[in-house]
């Protein structure tokens, strides 16, 4: 009689990579803000320069949390990888505001409440939860690199801008040669990110609350400005 021949093991299939995941499990949330009516209007060269000047400012605040951090988070294993100077937007934000409102326009500036609570967000996952940080610092550029120029050319168009000049400089990256290759090895950074499956599970959720902050943002600012019958 012969022998039965061993059963071979099934392959396992591969894991799905880290930066799919985060991706896929925050497309209800990205979705959402990308289609608040604030973000149809101005996309839509429905609202007028003060819309986009308001909508600016509020980025200002929310980079400047991102952006503080750099420093004490550039050694960190978890986070310091994705600290790369060459994003860099609040320098870009303030020279576009100037162009905006002239060389006061600090004076008298504040948050939207929702601003501030996003915001104090990434100011307190940024000094206390590394793997949170990179939730926002992903939500935050990669879609700099992608939708924003969306933004970009509207507002070239809407408003007269200079191609790539002052007033939307925040969305030109001028030391990303290839935004393409530099997205790819971005997801490739989160594909190794040196943390858990439940610690992926929490920087998940944490990427959806990032996208519901900025819905937040985009809600009040379309209580600022509707759009005139």
């Amino acid at each position: 009689m012969a022998a039965s021949s061993p059963t071979s093991p099934t392959p396992s299939a591969p894991a799905t990579p880290f930066s799919t995941v985060i991706r896929t499990a925050s497309h209800e949330q990205h979705t959402e803000a990308e289609n608040s009516s604030f973000m149809s209007d101005l996309l839509g060269g429905r609202l007028g320069v003060t819309a986009y000047r308001r909508y600016t400012e509020q980025l200002w605040f929310v980079y400047r949390a991102l952006e503080g951090a750099s420093e004490a988070l550039a050694d960190n294993p978890v986070a310091g990888p994705f600290i790369r100077p060459e994003l860099a937007r609040t320098a870009e934000l303030e020279r576009d505001l100037a162009h905006l409102g002239g060389s006061a326009w600090r004076d008298g500036l504040e948050p939207l409440p929702a601003t501030a609570a996003y915001a104090d967000r990434v100011a307190a996952c940024a000094r206390d939860w590394p793997a949170g940080y990179v939730a926002h610092h992903y939500t935050r550029y990669l879609g700099d690199l992608s939708g924003g120029q969306i933004i970009r050319g509207t507002a070239e168009k809407a408003w007269g801008f200079a191609r790539k000049g002052d007033g939307v400089r925040f969305y030109v990256f001028e030391d990303i040669a290839n935004p393409a290759a530099f997205k790819r090895e971005y997801r490739t950074l989160l594909d190794a990110l040196p943390v858990d499956d439940l610690e992926k599970q929490r920087v998940v959720d944490e990427c959806k609350r990032a996208f519901r902050l900025n819905s937040a943002v985009f809600r009040e600012l379309g209580e600022q400005f509707p759009l005139s019958a």
